[in-house]
């Protein structure tokens, strides 16, 4: 019984009714006065402590205060580490091209000659095998290529002994513009199957035409890149390759001079931004340097 009264007394007073007044120190007049229980204390405080714990839960959970508490990353560090994989990426890839291209210039003071229709024979590390590639092509895509290739292939009818000069026409009647300033790593040559130069130059460069006439053909070519090539009076065609723009379409009429292209490294024979230049008459491949002054 003893212990049955002691809890009862407990319980009970909980609910016992007890005032809390504010008094003027001086006057003893009443200012403010509660009417409080200890089970209405309780009740309030808790509540103020769930309220709280929510909202510190949210300025954690849902605002940028939470990247101050140790343990949180910043919201923002996943775009940031994704912007600089590709900002090294991109680095990485310019920094080897600026590399070859230093070798390439080493090598043309040291006088060594390239055998290759790129601006450097030095292969790239983990390189890709071209020559053994092979392609799927559906039927129609065959018949289409065949009657391409046959239509437009030719044959050089040079000799290896016979004099450029003989087949050569005379150039006094034409002015032939320079299409691009720069530095000529690799000369025209028969026997490699090279049957132009190719020009190494500033980036953005500006590709222009040798002589006036009408583009014949622009597009992109899977070896090549970007292709441009025009045709002049008395039969002479000029081609300019690995373009990254092409600032003129087929049937487009051009003046000597005239920017054609923006120079670039496309195409997979390439390895650094340079011009590939040919020029052809009567369908046989002449030196570009007997023509123009480089």
């Amino acid at each position: 019984m003893p212990t049955e009264q002691k809890k009862e007394k407990w319980y009970y007073k909980l609910r016992d009714k007890y005032r809390l007044v504010i008094l003027n120190d001086e006057t003893f007049e009443e200012t403010v006065s509660w009417r409080l229980s200890r089970l209405n204390v309780f009740i309030t405080i808790g509540i103020l402590a769930i309220v709280l714990i929510v909202l510190t839960i949210f300025l954690i959970a849902f605002t940028p205060l939470r990247e101050y508490i140790p343990g949180y990353a910043d919201v923002t560090l996943s775009r940031r580490v994704n912007y600089l994989i590709m900002k090294t990426d991109s680095l990485e890839a310019e920094a080897r091209q600026k590399n070859i291209y230093i070798q390439n210039i080493n090598r043309i003071i040291a006088g060594d000659d390239f055998f290759d229709d790129s601006i450097s024979s030095q292969q790239e590390p983990q390189s890709i095998d071209y020559e053994n590639i092979q392609y799927t092509h559906s039927p129609e895509d065959s018949m289409l290529r065949s009657e391409y290739e046959s239509g437009t292939s030719y044959d050089l009818y040079y000799n290896e002994g016979e004099e450029l000069s003989r087949i050569n026409p005379s150039r006094s009647n034409f002015t032939f513009f320079n299409p691009l300033k720069g530095i000529i790593t690799s000369e025209f040559d028969l026997s490699l199957n090279h049957y132009g130069i190719d020009i190494v130059s500033k980036e953005n460069d500006a590709v222009k035409a040798t002589l006036s006439g009408t583009v014949l053909f622009a597009d992109w070519t899977v070896e090549t890149g970007h292709v441009i090539s025009i045709q002049h009076r008395d039969n002479y065609i000029s081609v300019y390759k690995h373009n990254s723009v092409l600032l003129k379409k087929a049937g487009n009429f051009v003046k000597a001079g005239e920017p054609i292209a923006i120079v670039g490294e496309s195409g997979e024979l390439t390895t650094g931004a340079h011009l590939h230049f040919e020029l052809w008459y009567n369908g046989t491949p002449v030196n570009p340097l007997e023509y123009i002054a480089f």
